[in-house]
């Protein structure tokens, strides 16, 4: 395996009404969701050969999820099932270009029912790079499996990433979320956040102090995203910023999924960092140019027929 991906499965329903309000919306198509499970399918679907560690129902919604996965050559032998449990919901409005509201249905979901076993762990092993992101952490069984596999996947070797996903809604304050995330430092090598989750991390209100505090806490390297204005990695050397590439905007949903697809996809074909946020920007464009996160994610050639299309 390439990747090894812990985390969050979600179903997903986005609004087939463009520009009308979500409580007037009559008709939904469905899709899968959950960053983690967007970001296996990206990385597939740019070669990569990706498992997942996770936890899904025994209900019909879940075996969607299950035969979606499999579909796009996504490993799914470590997918537990636990009844009783439903998969997280997200409910999305189309507004474009900038107005996509969301409600998101996480009670008791079933993705924090992971509970980690042997096999999984000895799972963790099979990778060259582990994934995982802030979600996992929000709640008990979820939380132990993610620290031990952090820890597992840490004493192995691998590049282990770690993507914040802040999440509001799972967590009881920003502050926890910080916390659980900084427990996890000393196994992370590769950082990913947008600005306002970099500072969340290292429990600062201003973000240079912030990326000076993470990179001192030996963080190898962090990746931020940065809206409209590009990307950007900070290692112990120089930073290395990368524009992002222009196109027109459907949905900005799955944006940053699409970017860390991209970004690891090439760092695990062992590109330098400013070509990882080229191919990194350029997926997470396509994505924003279509509707929905899973669906949306490109191919290798679409990733590299729009860099050379940006290049002219």
């Amino acid at each position: 395996m390439d990747a090894i991906i812990l985390g969050r499965i979600g179903y997903d329903l986005y609004s087939e009404e463009p520009n009308v309000p979500l409580k007037q919306v009559r008709t939904f198509s469905r899709y899968l969701g959950g960053s983690s499970a967007n970001m296996a399918v990206g990385l597939a679907r740019q070669g990569a050969q990706v498992g997942m560690i996770a936890s899904l129902g025994t209900d019909s919604l879940s075996d969607y999820l299950v035969d979606f996965l499999q579909q796009e050559k996504v490993d799914t032998g470590h997918v537990q099932r636990v009844a009783g449990y439903l998969p997280s919901l997200a409910i999305t409005e189309i507004t474009p270009p900038d107005h996509f509201p969301q409600v998101f249905y996480r009670h008791d979901p079933v993705d924090v029912m992971l509970r980690a076993t042997a096999a999984d762990l000895d799972y963790v092993n099979t990778g060259r790079m582990f994934i995982t992101n802030g979600t996992s952490l929000c709640a008990s069984p979820s939380r132990e499996s993610t620290y031990k596999a952090l820890e597992r996947a840490k004493e192995a070797g691998l590049k282990v990433v770690f993507d914040v996903d802040f999440r509001a809604m799972s967590w009881a304050s920003p502050e926890e979320a910080g916390l659980a995330v900084r427990l996890a430092l000393p196994f992370i090598d590769v950082l990913i956040g947008n600005q306002l989750e970099l500072k969340l991390v290292a429990g600062l209100d201003d973000l240079d102090a912030a990326r000076a505090k993470l990179l001192k806490a030996k963080v190898p390297m962090l990746v931020s995203k940065l809206g409209d204005e590009g990307t950007c990695v900070w290692t112990e050397g120089e930073p290395v910023f990368e524009p992002p590439c222009k196109v027109e905007v459907l949905s900005t949903i799955g944006a940053g999924d699409g970017f860390a697809s991209g970004f690891l996809a090439a760092m695990l074909r062992g590109l330098g960092l400013r070509d990882c946020l080229r191919y990194g920007n350029a997926s997470a464009a396509i994505v924003v140019s279509r509707l929905s996160c899973s669906e949306a994610m490109p191919t290798l050639p679409e990733v590299e027929e729009l860099l050379r299309r940006q290049a002219v």
